[in-house]
């Protein structure tokens, strides 16, 4: 199977058209529809050393995609976006995603537009080859407000908007507040399912975060069938008393992955799955970055 950066689709005005660009672009394992990647959070320190040499490691262990963690002042780990983007070309590696946090300073109300900054966030992304653009936050004001997180929910689908222009989607990426904080007794998470729309916004669910917001991955899965199109991967163990997990190798945690991927696999989803691990029960995190990676070919998903 040759995967490498030529099988994107040229950055542009191109939209990305959900599953059916997804199918025909990216390389998949014969008889499964989902890519797999690693979100580089989880070797960061390796990544904040040698990221040229970290990507070879994880290139030699077989990755084939990776999730960025690091954007700013308009580079990428370091790099300018050409300068990175050959870098993962020339370790046939391609950055499918990337989190980007997106603050309120990046919607001017008064001008209804977004910041430069966002803008060049955007076209940087791009640049990259990038199908995705995830903001993995929601600032503390905004969620003490209901209008003030309504009004968010808009700006999102306008995120959506941008970033279809530039042939990419926009994401959000959970973690446990959108399930503990509510308004009037509805979680965060249920309101924003309901106001975002769709077409314009992927939630990235985080099957290991939630459950530290008191919910549990197999019932996200089942009360949103067909809304999860793009999954973090992340497993999850008993730490202290109710409601402390920290992440852990994919299938010895207790958020029972492989049946919660299966599930919203079934349903239309998983067309991207990125891997995260951010504890490491005294293993190294490349250590772990390879286990992972075996036990999800073992499951058919590499």
């Amino acid at each position: 199977m040759n995967c490498n950066r030529r099988t994107f689709v040229k950055t542009g005005a191109l939209a990305l058209t959900g599953t059916a660009v997804l199918g025909n672009t990216f390389c998949t394992t014969p008889g499964r529809t989902a890519i797999t990647g690693l979100q580089l959070y989880s070797i960061r320190d390796d990544m904040a050393k040698d990221p040229e040499g970290s990507l070879e490691w994880l290139a030699e262990m077989g990755y084939k995609y990776v999730e960025h963690a690091s954007y700013s002042d308009r580079k990428f780990y370091g790099f300018a976006p050409g300068e990175f983007r050959k870098i993962l070309d020339g370790k046939g590696l391609n950055m499918i995603s990337g989190h980007v946090e997106f603050v309120r300073s990046d919607w001017d109300t008064t001008l209804n537009d977004f910041s430069d900054r966002w803008k060049y966030t955007v076209e940087d992304a791009a640049a990259c080859g990038q199908k995705y653009v995830v903001t993995p936050w929601l600032e503390e004001s905004i969620r003490r407000n209901y209008d003030d997180f309504m009004t968010f929910m808009d700006v999102f689908n306008r995120c959506g908007e941008l970033c279809n222009k530039w042939g990419m989607k926009f994401g959000y990426h959970n973690h446990d507040f959108e399930f503990s904080e509510k308004f009037n007794g509805e979680s965060l998470f249920d309101i924003m399912m309901r106001s975002i729309d769709p077409d314009l916004v992927v939630v990235q669910l985080d099957t290991g975060n939630l459950y530290n917001g008191g919910a549990v991955a197999r019932d996200v899965a089942d009360r949103y069938p067909g809304r999860f199109e793009f999954v973090h991967m992340k497993d999850v163990v008993r730490t202290g008393g109710e409601g402390q997990f920290e992440s852990t190798i994919i299938g010895e945690g207790v958020a029972d992955v492989r049946e919660v991927l299966s599930m919203i696999e079934k349903s239309g989803g998983a067309r991207v799955i990125i891997i995260e691990q951010e504890a490491y029960q005294g293993k190294t995190p490349m250590e772990c970055a390879r286990l992972n990676l075996e036990i999800m070919k073992k499951w058919g998903y590499m």
